[in-house]
């Protein structure tokens, strides 16, 4: 598996009492997908309107399908960052 840092920012528009709606079923899939080894941490800058969700994937195809199993996805642009651990 390889580690992927997934940049999702809210899209312009975004309605955020919406978002917050599905706040519950969010983190229901969040413990899913961490259980599974395929989420890491997840962290959230409100003020930048961007979530960073560590994701453990084949590929970075795979890692943007699972981010898109969360139920806020719908609201974010998704980038895919490839993480290498430090130089030996």
């Amino acid at each position: 598996m390889n580690a992927f840092m997934m940049i999702c920012t809210f899209k312009p528009g975004t309605v955020m009492d919406e978002v917050f709606a599905v706040a519950a079923e969010e983190q229901a899939k969040v413990r899913s997908l961490q259980d599974a080894s395929r989420l890491g941490a997840v962290r959230l800058s409100l003020a930048r309107g961007t979530v960073f969700l560590e994701v453990f994937a084949e590929d970075s195809n795979a890692a943007e399908i699972t981010v898109h199993e969360l139920p806020m996805a719908k609201w974010w642009d998704v980038e895919a960052y490839p993480l290498a651990g430090p130089p030996a």
